[in-house]
């Protein structure tokens, strides 16, 4: 038994069909207290699945693979969530079941096909919601929502249960209101599935993004004239500057001409496919303008199915350039925002601009992730989404997390504070070297820039333990100390500075040292080690004894101050 639900705000009938009693198989996991709903295209034992098209329902004899492995985790399912009919849309109000709402304005769109999804996310009614993603489902309702959208590598989760959109590039997605929520969810739901002919064992990135790095960002951007979206474009580009990002302006056009495919190419034939039997008997069951794009996939040959796919996979081929100057790539979740009115009125083109950052990225077998950006001036959430290669999902995350943790915005729509980060599973930190500085390289001198774009950071001030001399080494430029250790009771503390940098970058950081300066063990104040600058003996003979001053910029100030 299930029980429809509405609220006040509600623009139509139901985003979230209820279970009479909410499915529980294990006490105990690591997702144990969470509780979610699934989209209506996702098998659940049972209950009917109906894809919003009650003509289509049949009651589903076991859960989908993915659902099984979350209750197995420990999860609760609530119920299933409202959608565009047979996945098909962007928006959220192609259901005989009512327009999904916008969760922060009830006259605009929710964005979809996912869109009972997003909604009970957002409002709090879950913790967290699955959701389907073959054109941007999974992503565009999470950025009109201000929540979290994690879009899988394609077969990293099973679809094996799940209602085809178009099989070979769909994908179960996942929303959350935050990252790590949404990244512990995808580490309990994934797993190879040879019930699922598209499913895939897949080589995980484990490693963060470096501390910097390239984001791609296309060189023409369309807004379709939402000023308030594009504005809130350019503050996520500084947002991600501020997290050690460097932007590159990359060709999108590879990138565009493969969404175009999805639906103005022979591809459009696997949405036909995917429902075929049944279509062909209850086409008049079937709303428009999901009818009609169906029917559109009748008139391709197999010949015309074959050609569009050399084509896709030679743009896929000169797509591959753009990943040599980038590490990843920022774009807007949605250009836009509608109201549900004028979704209605133009069905098909608004429909299109919501998924001009989206399609592109199945079909090029590309992992993504939706995160909240800011809220705009009339009050509706803006998204930007991470994209990288196959494999990226948790590096995507951990960039994505700190992304939404520097926002500061509430939770979806529930008005509450955002938590502390949390770690996230699978991504360990990279592996670092800890670097003792005492002259030209400490912050604000010279030679502080090698260390800043090695993605270096600074781990405190602090001193040598006394076992060491200082010079002024002559003829260096820039000037630089020569720091020496001497036997017991003939040498003082130094001021020096600890570095954290990446050990990727260690090597090219030590090839720039010049003679007599290497590196060695130096000794700390409270008895630690560290790799650090030292010189060789023979430099310092005749060079000037800086020690008194305690360290090189006590040394530097005071020339500083003859020369004034």
């Amino acid at each position: 038994m299930m029980v429809h639900e509405q609220t006040d705000d509600a623009a139509g009938p139901a985003w979230i069909t209820r279970l009479a009693s909410p499915v529980k198989t294990a006490a105990t996991g690591p997702l144990a207290g969470l509780r979610f709903a699934a989209k209506d295209n996702i098998d659940v034992a049972g209950v009917p699945t109906t894809a919003a098209c009650p003509a289509f329902a049949r009651t589903a004899m076991a859960h989908a693979s993915v659902v099984q492995r979350l209750l197995d985790a420990g999860a609760e399912l609530l119920g299933k969530t409202n959608l565009d009919q047979f996945a098909c849309g962007l928006n959220g109000t192609r259901s005989p079941y009512g327009a999904v709402p916008n969760s922060f304005d009830a006259r605009y769109v929710s964005g979809g096909s996912s869109s009972g999804s997003a909604y009970v996310v957002a409002k709090g009614e879950a913790d967290f919601a699955l959701g389907t993603d073959t054109a941007g489902s999974g992503r565009v309702p999470a950025g009109l929502n201000n929540i979290v959208g994690i879009k899988p590598s394609r077969g990293l989760l099973s679809a094996r249960g799940v209602v085809p959109a178009a099989q070979s590039v769909d994908c179960v997605s996942i929303f959350a209101r935050t990252v790590d929520v949404a990244a512990r969810v995808l580490q309990a739901a994934m797993g190879f599935d040879a019930g699922d002919p598209y499913s895939r064992s897949l080589a995980l990135a484990t490693q963060p993004l470096p501390a910097s790095f390239r984001f791609g960002v296309p060189s023409v951007l369309r807004f379709f004239g939402d000023v308030q979206a594009q504005q809130a474009f350019v503050r996520s580009i500084e947002q991600m500057c501020a997290l050690g990002g460097t932007p590159v302006e990359i060709d999108y056009a590879p990138l565009a001409e493969a969404a175009a495919l999805l639906y103005d190419s022979a591809l459009v034939a696997e949405r036909y496919a995917a429902v075929r039997e049944f279509f062909d008997a209850h086409e008049a069951e079937v709303i428009e303008p999901v009818r009609g794009i169906l029917a559109q996939g009748r008139g391709y040959s197999a010949a015309d199915f074959v050609d569009a796919r050399v084509k896709l996979q030679a743009l896929a081929q000169r797509a591959v350039a753009l990943w040599d100057g980038i590490d990843v790539l920022l774009v807007p979740t949605a250009p836009t925002h509608y109201t549900i009115e004028a979704m209605q009125a133009d069905p098909v083109a608004l429909n299109r601009n919501l998924g001009e950052y989206t399609n592109f990225v199945n079909l090029l077998d590309y992992a993504a992730i939706s995160v909240p950006a800011s809220i705009r001036e009339d009050g509706l959430p803006f998204g930007i989404t991470l994209i990288g290669r196959a494999g990226s999902d948790f590096q995507l995350a951990e960039l994505g997390q700190r992304f939404h943790h520097a926002t500061g915005l509430p939770l979806g729509a529930t008005g509450e504070p955002m938590p502390a980060p949390q770690p996230l599973p699978i991504v360990a930190p990279a592996p670092t070297v800890r670097v003792v500085l005492v002259g030209a390289h400490l912050s604000g001198m010279p030679l502080n820039g090698q260390l800043i774009e090695r993605g270096a950071r600074l781990l405190r001030a602090t001193h040598t333990a006394p076992q060491y001399r200082l010079y002024a080494l002559p003829g260096t430029v820039p000037p630089k100390p020569g720091l020496l250790r001497v036997p017991s009771g003939e040498g003082a503390a130094i001021a020096v500075e600890v570095w954290e940098m990446p050990l990727a970058h260690y090597g090219s950081f030590v090839a720039l040292i010049p003679a007599p300066l290497g590196i060695g063990s130096l000794t700390l104040a409270d008895g630690s080690s560290a790799q650090g600058f030292l010189c060789e003996a023979l430099a310092v003979q005749g060079a000037e004894d800086i020690t008194h001053h305690g360290g090189w910029r006590a040394y530097i100030a005071s020339r500083t101050a003859q020369t004034a």
